[in-house]
C-alpha cells in the first residue's frame, strides 16, 4: 500500500501522546481514537480524561471510550471507519481477534522494551528495575498473547546510572513516536519484515504494586541502586524511622567496609542520607518524609533528626 492509511489510534496515557501526535503530523488519516473511560485521579480523586483523549479532541476527531472492547457492538463500530491499520499504544488492555482481524494490515504496537525481554505493563520500569544498560522500542505485530507478536522493528536505548523511570518514560515515549513513524514509511513502501520472537528469551514485566517499594536493606546497595531508580516516581521506594514512612530518592553507591547492621543511618548531610547496606552503603540524596514533599536531604534536616547510628526499616 503505497498511498496514505486510514488508522484507528488506540491508546490511554502520556506515553501514548507522542505517537497519536506523529500519526497526526503525519501524512495518514486517523479515523478515530479509543482510549479507556475517563476515571478518578489523584488524591482529591477527581474525575478527568486520560491524555491521549484531550490531545485527540483539540484535534476535533472522534473519541471512543468502551468499558469493553470485546463486544460485537464495539467492533462494528470500529468496522465502520474502515481502517487499513489499527496502532495501539499503551491501551491498557489485550485485544480480542475480532479486533486484530478487522483492519487489512491487522493491528501493531508500540512497545517500551527490546522485545522479547519485559513483556507487560511495566517493561519501563522493570529494565532499570533489573539492572539493564539499555532499553528501547519495538513495534510489534500484535496477536492474541501478551507482547508475543512477531517484531516488525526495534531501536535501543542507553538506560544511564542516574536514569530513574521517569526520565526514561519521557524519552521512551517521544523515542515511539519517531519509531511508528519510520516502521509506517517502511509499511507503505513493503519494506516492513515481520520476525518472530524468539520465545525462550522472553522476561516478564507485571504492573508494579505500592508494597514493592519497601526496602529490604539486607540487599545490595547496587540493587537497591538500581529498585529505588525504577520505582521513581511511582510507587516509589520507602523505609520506616520511628514507625513513619520515608521515602527516598536519588540514590548513590558508596563503597564502605561491612562494619555495621544493614540498614543502619552511617551520615546525613548536605550530600545526603548515607545508610549500610548487605554490601556497601547507599546515599540517598532526596528523601520525602510522611506528610511532606520531596526534598533534599539538606532540606529535611532542618525539622527531621536523622541521627548516625539509628535503624532504618
Amino acid at each position: 500500500m503505497s498511498g496514505p492509511l486510514t488508522i484507528v489510534f488506540m491508546g490511554t496515557p502520556d506515553f501514548a501522546v507522542p505517537s497519536l501526535q506523529t500519526l497526526l503530523d503525519g501524512p495518514d488519516r486517523v479515523a478515530a481514537v479509543v482510549c479507556q473511560p475517563d476515571r478518578a485521579r489523584g488524591r482529591g480523586r477527581k474525575v478527568s480524561p486520560p491524555p491521549v483523549k484531550v490531545v485527540a479532541e483539540q484535534a476535533g476527531l472522534p473519541v471512543l471510550q468502551p468499558e469493553s472492547v470485546r463486544t460485537p457492538d464495539f467492533v462494528e463500530t470500529l468496522r465502520a471507519y474502515a481502517p487499513d491499520l489499527l496502532v495501539v499504544v499503551a491501551y491498557g488492555r489485550i485485544l480480542p481477534e475480532p479486533l486484530l482481524r478487522l483492519a487489512p494490515l491487522g493491528a501493531i504496537n508500540v512497545h517500551g522494551s527490546l522485545l522479547p525481554r519485559h513483556r507487560g505493563a511495566a517493561p519501563i520500569q522493570w529494565a532499570i528495575i533489573n539492572g539493564d544498560e539499555e532499553t528501547g522500542i519495538t513495534i510489534m505485530q500484535l496477536d492474541a498473547g501478551m507482547d508475543t507478536g512477531p517484531i516488525l522493528l526495534s531501536v535501543s536505548e542507553p538506560i544511564g546510572p542516574e536514569d530513574t523511570a521517569g526520565d526514561l518514560f519521557t524519552r521512551l515515549a517521544e523515542l515511539g513516536g519517531r519509531t511508528l513513524a519510520l516502521a509506517l514509511d517502511r509499511l507503505r513502501r513493503g519494506e516492513l519484515e515481520a520476525v518472530p520472537q524468539d520465545h525462550g528469551r522472553a522476561t516478564l514485566a507485571p504492573m508494579l504494586i505500592k508494597e514493592q517499594g519497601h526496602l529490604d536493606w539486607h540487599r545490595p546497595a547496587t540493587e537497591l541502586h538500581c529498585l529505588i531508580r525504577g520505582l521513581d516516581p511511582w510507587p516509589s521506594a520507602y523505609t520506616f524511622l520511628d514507625g513513619r514512612r520515608l521515602r527516598l530518592f536519588r540514590p548513590e553507591v558508596v563503597p564502605t567496609p561491612a562494619d555495621l547492621a544493614p540498614g543502619t543511618i552511617r551520615s546525613a548531610d548536605s550530600t545526603g542520607l548515607v545508610v549500610a547496606t548487605g554490601a556497601d552503603s547507599l546515599r540517598l540524596r532526596e528523601v520525602q518524609p510522611e506528610g511532606r514533599k520531596r526534598m533534599p536531604v539538606s532540606a529535611c534536616l532542618n525539622g527531621l533528626s536523622l541521627p548516625a547510628g539509628a535503624r532504618l526499616g
